[in-house]
């Protein structure tokens, strides 16, 4: 049998110990970095690698003949720290050990680790990615994807002070303006969380009027923003979660956030059961021949118990802070902790799939044929020296579906597929929060269908309410108005205008409003356009028959006139005053009496056209009539004078030269006017 190979998979930097930074002079060497209490949290982490890895190796059907190691550091939450261990695995060829690193037994020596996974935190594991060249937030389009079901248009985002809030944050904001909608606030939770600063947050959020705030923080900067919400009393707020405090116990236990956190929503990573875990989280006892190799176990024993256990770990200080002396009966399964509570197994899962998809992609590199690799010259890696960029490739070409369901599979970046569940925090009778799962969001979905699921007859909104909440900066523009934008505010803040009349708009938050046809009208709520009610003079109106009495009386009586001059055509004082004139100026008197029959009755297109022409034209004919007369009577006046032959100028031609002129100014006018109508 070909003798086992050993390959070290380090879990760099699970941070177990919050930390206490000394207080930097520059002036001197600074004292070590001093981590303080226990993260029992991350410690379940650090345990699911280790029981992912001896599963692999003990089962054997995955890698047969190869044992899995493992080195373990602890961050102690800082990322100068966690940037630290990732130099030192990356430089580790000399096998020596590192303070605070736990190292699997059987574990090669004098190589370079090929796989890194980790760390606890998220600001501590972009540390280490932009140092090992990887970067990316895949929560992100999930949070957009969820402001864009539910149409908010007018979201706050507050971040912490750290790489993850920074990052995330700056993302979120502009992936939401692209949608079209619009960050209400961008505020900072500062890392020392003064309070006069968090105060001043508060006080702009509630100031903004945005119902929707996200949160993109860990879970202390989260507390920290949540303890001066309850001291200044702000409710009504609908509180989007990041993954890092989505499901976090710290926020969810204490019955002083129920009030302000009821109803909160975020995505957590995907969970799963996994079998066999929680005896294998319970094994632990200080009793065991590894004690003394392990440097977690004693400070995990003691932080859990409240007790001391009066000795120390390799390479640790033991300080029993006046604790009690442990019985030696304590069992883990008596104690009710989150180490031991499996039940939202979300980040333990990613660890174990993580050690998986590493252990694939090693049977993917060991499965190469000579001559057929994807190295130059179709070289295979040596995979009794496997380097860390080779085992990168395969670990890009995983792909296969686990015992839970789960397809596991990266991009050509090599980051995994998004893949989380959509949580919603309820208050169950008993007082206490539940995380209810009410979607998912899944990346690997194929193009064109939803990658956004959600059950929204689950969701209960932050009050108790059931109705999804509204987050805009204006109001919704009902129908009949128009959006019109406030000057210096941003696109989502607007006025609604009502619709000028002739104008509708039948949707909501319409741009602009639509003009009506002009047969049309809009209704008295600028909604539809509806035919326009026809009012005329009907003949049968009162004022219609005096109107139509009038016209008929006065052209009667220009007619009898007429006949009366017809009559006495021949007379000197006929001839005298220009008969042709006369009969002229008669006739066109008449067609302005019966042109105001024209104005009575039920309108049409041509009678409307018509009738303002030909009561122009008549009228016009008829005043020309008159000036003619008058001109020759004044000029007649002015002519007294022997010689003066002013009136050759003013016979009978050119007083129909005039009357034709002035007429044919006023029928050139009315055709245009009628044209372009």
């Amino acid at each position: 049998m070909t003798p086992p190979n050993y390959f070290n998979i380090h879990n760099n930097k699970f941070k177990c110990f919050p930390v206490v930074e000394p207080s930097l002079s520059f002036i001197s060497t600074p004292t070590p970095t001093q981590c303080t209490r226990f993260n029992f949290r991350t410690f379940r982490w650090m345990q699911t690698m280790i029981f992912a890895i001896e599963e692999i190796n003990r089962h054997g059907k995955l890698l047969p003949n190869i044992t899995l190691g493992y080195k373990i550091y602890d961050s102690c939450s800082t990322p100068h720290q966690a940037l630290k261990a990732a130099m030192e695995l990356m430089g580790s060829e000399n096998g020596s050990v590192a303070e605070g690193e736990m190292q699997g037994k059987g574990s090669c020596r004098g190589t370079v680790p090929a796989a890194v996974i980790g760390d606890g935190g998220s600001t501590q594991s972009l540390v280490v990615a932009r140092f090992l060249g990887i970067f990316h937030v895949p929560q992100v389009d999930a949070l957009v994807q969820l402001v864009k079901h539910f149409g908010w248009t007018w979201v706050g985002v507050i971040a912490g002070d750290d790489a993850y809030g920074r990052g995330g944050a700056n993302i979120f904001a502009d992936e939401v303006r692209k949608l079209g909608a619009c960050v209400a606030l961008h505020e900072i939770i500062p890392k020392n969380r003064a309070q006069t600063a968090i105060s001043s947050i508060v006080s702009k959020i509630r100031s903004s009027g945005a119902r929707v705030i996200l949160v993109f923080a860990v879970e202390q900067d989260a507390a920290a923003l949540f303890d001066e919400a309850l001291r200044d009393g702000l409710t009504g707020i609908q509180w989007l979660a990041s993954e890092a405090w989505s499901t976090a116990s710290v926020l969810s236990t204490p019955k002083k956030y129920h009030r302000i956190l009821q109803g909160s929503m975020g995505f957590a990573i995907r969970g799963a059961h996994i079998p066999g875990l929680q005896d294998f989280l319970l094994r632990l006892h200080p009793t065991s021949p590894d004690t003394f190799e392990d440097p977690f176990l004693i400070p995990f024993w003691e932080e859990f118990f409240q007790c001391s256990l009066g000795v120390q770990a390799q390479d640790q200080e033991h300080n029993t802070g006046g604790k009690p002396l442990c019985s030696g009966a304590e069992e883990l399964g008596s104690v009710a902790n989150i180490y031991s509570d499996v039940s939202q197994l979300r980040i333990s899962y990613n660890v174990y799939k993580a050690v998986y998809a590493i252990a694939h992609a090693l049977k993917a590199m060991r499965s190469c044929e000579k001559g057929k690799g994807p190295f130059p010259l179709q070289a295979c890696p040596d995979t009794d020296n496997i380097q860390p960029w080779q085992l990168l490739h395969y670990i890009k070409l995983v792909k296969y579906l686990n015992s839970f369901g789960d397809e596991i599979k990266f991009d050509e970046n090599g980051d995994p597929a998004a893949m989380y569940d959509l949580i919603n925090w309820q208050l169950r009778p008993d007082g206490e929060i539940e995380f209810v799962t009410i979607g998912k969001f899944d990346e690997t979905i194929a193009v064109g269908k939803q990658k956004l699921q959600i059950q929204e007859q689950n969701i209960v909104w932050n009050g108790n309410k059931t109705n999804v909440p509204l987050s805009v900066c204006s109001s919704i523009c009902p129908p009949g108005t128009r959006k019109a934008i406030r000057p210096n505010f941003p696109i989502c803040c607007h006025d609604c205008v009502v619709c000028t009349a002739g104008e509708i708009s039948n949707q909501t938050d319409a741009i602009e409003c639509s003009r009506c046809l002009p047969e049309f009208w809009s209704n008295a709520e600028r909604t539809a356009c509806v035919p326009k009610q026809v009012e005329f003079l009907s003949f049968s109106d009162t004022m219609g028959i005096t109107l139509m009495a009038i016209s008929l009386i006065g052209s009667f009586c220009t007619c009898v006139v007429v006949f009366i001059l017809s009559y006495y055509r021949t007379t000197p004082i006929v001839r005298a005053n220009n008969s042709e004139l006369s009969f002229l100026l008669l006739f066109s008197l008449t067609l302005c009496f019966l042109c105001s029959l024209t104005f009575i009755g039920r309108p049409s297109e041509w009678s409307c056209m018509l009738r303002h022409t030909a009561f122009g034209i008549t009228f016009v004919l008829c005043i020309s009539c008159i000036l003619g007369k008058t001109i020759v009577v004044l000029m007649a006046f002015k002519a007294t004078l022997p010689g003066n032959n002013v009136m050759r100028w003013f016979g009978p031609a050119q007083q129909k030269a005039i009357i034709t002129f002035c007429t044919l100014v006023q029928v050139t006018t009315d055709s245009l006017c009628t044209l372009s109508s």
